[in-house]
Formats: C-alpha cells, sequence, structure tokens
C-alpha cells in the first residue's frame, strides 16, 4: 500500500487529555467514514462518564468490542493515556507490567528476490535490528534458499518466518525442518486459519516453535488453543486493545504459552498502545511506525531496531515537532 488512513481521538477530562488512533484496514470493513460515525455513535457514552477510570474499566464489554475492535482500542488507548496521566504515571506501571527501556523489535522483508532479502537482511543487522521476520511463499526450495541467504547475510539476527498461512500441514512440517538447521527461531501462522487441530498438529511436529496469528485473534481463541501452540501473536487493534490483551496474556501465561506482539501499519501512537506492554512478551514485533515516510507522532524509537519509553506519563508519545 503506499498510503493509511488513520483518526485521531482525544478525549480531555480535568484539563488533560489522552490520545488514541485508529487505522482503516479493509478486513475490518474500516475506512474514515465508517471509523468516525462509529466514534460518534459513541460519543454520549464517553462524554456521559464523569469517571474516566470506570469508563475504561467498563470498555472490554462494550458494543464496539464487537463491531469494531479497532476502534475499542483506539477508545481505550485514549482511556490509558488519560487515566495515566491523571495519576501521573505511565501506562505500563498503570496496568503493572515491566518497563520497557530496552525492546528490540523485529523488522520484516517481504517476499523479494534472494539478492534483495540478503542486502536488506545486511542493512538492518547494520542498523542495530537484532530480531529480522521473513515473509515467505509457498514455494519451498526458492524459499529455503532465500532463508539460508538471509542467514548467512545476518549471521548474529534472530529468525522470524511469516507465511500467512501460505503452506499445507505436510508442506510446513517439511519447511521447519529444512528451516530449523538456518537457526530459525519460530514461525507465526504457517498453514491456513480456521483449523486450529491441524495447527496443534504441525506445532507437535515441528523443530520450530509456532505461534498462532490468525488462529488466536481473542481470549477464546487463546483458551480453546490451550498449549498446543508455542505462543500466540496479540495485535492491540484486532483485540480490542490494552485490557483486552491483557486478558490475552494472562490466559496463554496460564497455559504456559509465549506472547508475541504484532501490529498493523501505524503511527507512534498507534503503535505505543503495545510497546507498554512488550515487557510480558518474548517476541516483539512493533514496527509499523518505521514504514511511514511521515510519522506525526514520535517518542517510542525503533530506527535502531530497540524500542524505548522515555517519558513519565501516558502513552509516553508527542506530536512530531513538540518538545
Amino acid at each position: 500500500m503506499h498510503e493509511r488512513g488513520a483518526v485521531t481521538l482525544e478525549i480531555e477530562h480535568d484539563g488533560v487529555v489522552g490520545f488514541g488512533e485508529v487505522v482503516t484496514s479493509v478486513f475490518y470493513d474500516l475506512d474514515v467514514a465508517r471509523i468516525e460515525a462509529l466514534l460518534e455513535s459513541n460519543r454520549d457514552v464517553i462524554e456521559g462518564s464523569s469517571d474516566p477510570e470506570r469508563l475504561l474499566a467498563s470498555l472490554p464489554d462494550g458494543p464496539l468490542a464487537a463491531d469494531a475492535p479497532g476502534v475499542l482500542a483506539a477508545v481505550d488507548a485514549a482511556l490509558h493515556d488519560l487515566v495515566a496521566k491523571l495519576r501521573g504515571v505511565a501506562v505500563h506501571e498503570l496496568v503493572g507490567a515491566p518497563r520497557p527501556e530496552r525492546v528490540p523489535t523485529a523488522r520484516t522483508i517481504g517476499i523479494t528476490s534472494l539478492e534483495r532479502s540478503a542486502e536488506t537482511a545486511e542493512s538492518l543487522a547494520a542498523r542495530g535490528f537484532e530480531l529480522i521476520k521473513v515473509k515467505v511463499g509457498a514455494e519451498e526450495q526458492p524459499e529455503l534458499e532465500r532463508i539460508a541467504a538471509i542467514r548467512r547475510a545476518a549471521p548474529g539476527a534472530r529468525l522470524l518466518l511469516d507465511p500467512n498461512g501460505a503452506w499445507q500441514p505436510e508442506q510446513a512440517v517439511r519447511m521447519l525442518e529444512a528451516a530449523h538447521r538456518h537457526g530459525v527461531e519460530a514461525v507465526e501462522q504457517p498453514i491456513p486459519a480456521g483449523t486450529p487441530h491441524l495447527l496443534a498438529e504441525v506445532a507437535r511436529r515441528s523443530p520450530v516453535p509456532v505461534i498462532a496469528d490468525e488462529d488466536a485473534a481473542g481470549l477464546d481463541e487463546v483458551r480453546a488453543l490451550g498449549d498446543s501452540v508455542r505462543g500466540v501473536n496479540v495485535k492491540l487493534a484486532k483485540c480490542g486493545g490494552i485490557r483486552a490483551a491483557m486478558r490475552i496474556v494472562e490466559a496463554a501465561r496460564d497455559r504456559g504459552v509465549e506472547v508475541m506482539l504484532g501490529c498493523l501499519v501505524a503511527s507512534s501512537l498507534g503503535i505505543a498502545p503495545a510497546v507498554h506492554l512488550a515487557g510480558l512478551a518474548r517476541w516483539v514485533d512493533l514496527d509499523g511506525h518505521l514504514l511511514l515516510a511521515h510519522d506525526p507522532w514520535t517518542g517510542i524509537g525503533g530506527e535502531d531496531g530497540v524500542l524505548r519509553v522515555v517519558g513519565q506519563a501516558g502513552l509516553c508519545v508527542r506530536r512530531a515537532g513538540e518538545t
């Protein structure tokens, strides 16, 4: 894509403003007009509350949870930002997560030529990226050769694979047995979503840890997966925000399952809520703001492969150009 639409939400209380962001999504049928309409239809509920903390506590069970989790996530982010600022703490402190002082984030290499992939991997490693995610397709031998070339170009990097469900179960096992020799650390959703029992079988047979993505979209799916996979990918825009994500993280940890934090392409404001949960995750893939030519917000870093929270209150981001 060449651009992505976004709507910034502001919620004010006692002169303090909390911010959130909703990005457009074809998958969730969210364009700017529908985002604005959904926010407007919930204006009375938000403005009718005199207690931001009570409103925040009621969010996961409200109507937006089913209609548009991305819009709910923005309201959730703005209220977390607001309540944390009113208390004088950062969001991670508000929710009881460890402070994310230095968080390596993945950067993605798309499906491209072997030569371009190797050049990109070498460049990312030189810039400081310790974690590289590789999108892979269904052609087995060419993709394995590309993975090998990336490993040679970035010998010290941690590698993740993301076929976006492109493989069939037996193919997935073959590919992962071969990829394991190149030191691949984990794979996201290797087979199409919708057959979690087959994903569990692939995970049982694979020497590479399997992370469920589309098959772990919400709390019910994560509970149903149990400990059949090694990890689950939590995306706040898909599950409904910080409060919903914390429920998923708790459910995963109760089952001995690791957490990955993922994102959509968004500004630093849209990525920041997940950064505040990064201390709870084994894998962090929060590079959406790094894909923008002009990020209208700043404050979480990432250009050198490391995310940082440097502020003391709220989401710790500010508009670009502000001091």
